[in-house]
C-alpha cells in the first residue's frame, strides 16, 4: 500500500534528479517500516546549488510529488489552481494518507476524503494558533490567518481515524480528535487498537539514537573564561526569541555577569539580529555560526557550551533543545507549546521578556551545583525520545491507519467498482487551506 504524506516543507531539485530538504530520506523512508512506498506531496523547485545543511530526501520507496513552489499568502494565490490540483492528483483510492500539520496545502486532499468518508492520519507537529500569535508574525492579515488555519486543523484533526502529536498533552487539548479515540500509551505499544477505533498517541520527529547522547556527565567545572551560552534555530522568523536574547545577554554585561552566546541557525533576519547586537554594544559576544550541515556539526557547538537557551515565542516540541538535553547541557526555555513537558518550572521564563530570562542566565551561571543538577535530569528526560520507544509507538499509528484504509478499498471498490477514477475522484474547489 501506498502512503501520501502532505507536507509543509519546501524541497529543490537539482540537475541530477535528487531532491533536497529539511529532512533526509532516511528520516521519510521511517514510513516504509508499515507501507510500501512513500510519496511526498511538497512544494518543489528547481535550483542550481544546494546549501550545505539541505539533505537528500528521495530514494528507493520515496518520491516526491512536486506541488507548485510559493512562499506567503500572496505568492499562494498566483499558484492556488495548480496547488489543487497537484494535491488532488497526489491520491488515489485505496492509498494511505497522513497529514503533517499544519500543514496549508491539506485542504484540496481532506475535501475529497471527507466526500469518499476515506479514513486518514494526522501527525501534528505544529501550532497555526501560536504561529500567528500576536508579536510573531509581522502580516496584516495576522489575525485572520490565526482564525483560519487553526479552524481547519481542529476539522483535520477531528474527522482523523488516527492521530499522533509531538507532545504528550499540549496540542491534543487544542486539536482533539475524535471524543471516542483509543490512547496508545507505551504499555500498549505492542498491541494493535480495535479496527474500527480511533488512534491517538504521541511521538516526536525527532528519534534519539545512542550517538546523540553524551554519557560522560558535565563538563568539568569552569575555571577561567565567559560563561558560554548557545541557541539553535531558524531565522527566518522571529518566533525563535533570537532578538530576546540579544536583549538578555546586553543585560547580563550590564550587570557584570561575562557572558558570550554562539546563535546556530540561518535565515532572512539575520542581518537585522547581528545589527540589533552592535547597536546593543554587545557584537563582539555574540557569534553568528549560521545553519550546519548535519547533527554532528551542531554537537560540537552544543559540548563546547555552558547553557542552551530558547525563549521562543511559539513551539510545538523543539528538536533543538531535545537534542541539547541529550548532550546533558542545561537548558533554559520560554513557557510555551510543548517545552513545559520538557523541562521543570524553576527553569523556564514567561515568551517575551529579556529581564526575566538575563536574571535566570545571571541566576544559573553562578551555581554549578544547579548546572549539575539540570545536566543530569536533562539527560534522563531526553532518554525517552530514543528511537526504539518512539518508534514502537509509530508502528501502531502506522498499522492502524494501514488496515482502516484496507477495509475502507474493499468497501469503495465493492460500491463504485474496482476501476474507478484515478487520482481525480471528482471536482474540488480552490482555496486558502
Amino acid at each position: 500500500m501506498d502512503v501520501v504524506v502532505l507536507s509543509e516543507e519546501r524541497l529543490e531539485r537539482t540537475a541530477n534528479g535528487a531532491i533536497w530538504g529539511p529532512s533526509s530520506y532516511n528520516w521519510w523512508s521511517r514510513y516504509l517500516e508499515v507501507f510500501d512506498h512513500v510519496r511526498i506531496v511538497a512544494r518543489l523547485r528547481d535550483v542550481t546549488t544546494i546549501a550545505s545543511q539541505k539533505a537528500r530526501a528521495n530514494g528507493p520507496g520515496v518520491e516526491i510529488h512536486p506541488v507548485p513552489y510559493h512562499v506567503g499568502p500572496i505568492e499562494y494565490l498566483k499558484v492556488s489552481r495548480g496547488v489543487t490540483a497537484a494535491v488532488r492528483s497526489s491520491f488515489e483510492p485505496g492509498d494511505a494518507v497522513i497529514m503533517r500539520l499544519g500543514c496549508h496545502i491539506a485542504g484540496p486532499l481532506h475535501r475529497i476524503l471527507m466526500r469518499l468518508e476515506a479514513p486518514y492520519g494526522v501527525e501534528v507537529v505544529g501550532d497555526p494558533y501560536e504561529v500567528f500569535a500576536p508579536g510573531v508574525v509581522a502580516h496584516p492579515l495576522r489575525p485572520y490567518f490565526r482564525w483560519l488555519f487553526t479552524r481547519q486543523q481542529r476539522q483535520y484533526c477531528a474527522g482523523a481515524s488516527a492521530a499522533a502529536y509531538v507532545t504528550q498533552q499540549t496540542l491534543q487539548q487544542r486539536y482533539p480528535c475524535s471524543a471516542h479515540a483509543v490512547d496508545i500509551a507505551d504499555a500498549q505499544i505492542h498491541t494493535d487498537a480495535p479496527a474500527k477505533s480511533v488512534v491517538s498517541t504521541h511521538y516526536s520527529s525527532i528519534a534519539l539514537d545512542e550517538a546523540s547522547f553524551r554519557t560522560d556527565g558535565r563538563r568539568p567545572e569552569r575555571v577561567t573564561g565567559p560563561f558560554r551560552l548557545i541557541t539553535v534555530g531558524s531565522l527566518e522568523q522571529l518566533y525563535k526569541g533570537t532578538d530576546v536574547l540579544l536583549e538578555s545577554v546586553a543585560r547580563c554585561v550590564l550587570a557584570g555577569v561575562d557572558v558570550t552566546l554562539t546563535v546556530v541557525g540561518d535565515g532572512k533576519y539575520r542581518s537585522l539580529l547581528e545589527s540589533r547586537a552592535k547597536g546593543l554594544g554587545i557584537a563582539g559576544r555574540i557569534g553568528f555560526v549560521g545553519a550546519l550541515p548535519g547533527p554532528e556539526a551542531v554537537r560540537v557547538y552544543l559540548d563546547e557550551a555552558d547553557l542552551f537557551v530558547l525563549p521562543s515565542r511559539t513551539e510545538g516540541l523543539p528538536r533543538a533543545l531535545i537534542e541539547a538535553m541529550a548532550r546533558g547541557l542545561p537548558c533554559i526555555a520560554s513557557a510555551v507549546g510543548g517545552i513545559p513537558e520538557l523541562l521543570r518550572p524553576e527553569d523556564l521564563v514567561p515568551p517575551g521578556r529579556p529581564d526575566k530570562l538575563a536574571l535566570m542566565i545571571a541566576s544559573v551561571s553562578a551555581d554549578n551545583g544547579r548546572l549539575s543538577q539540570m545536566s543530569a535530569r536533562n539527560v534522563e528526560k531526553a532518554r525517552e525520545f530514543g528511537q526504539l520507544r518512539l518508534r514502537a509507538r509509530r508502528a501502531v499509528f502506522y498499522r492502524h491507519l494501514r488496515t482502516q484504509t484496507a477495509d475502507w478499498a474493499i468497501r469503495y471498490k465493492a460500491t463504485r467498482g474496482a476501476g474507478g477514477n484515478r487520482r481525480n475522484p471528482g471536482p474540488v474547489t480552490a482555496s486558502a487551506g
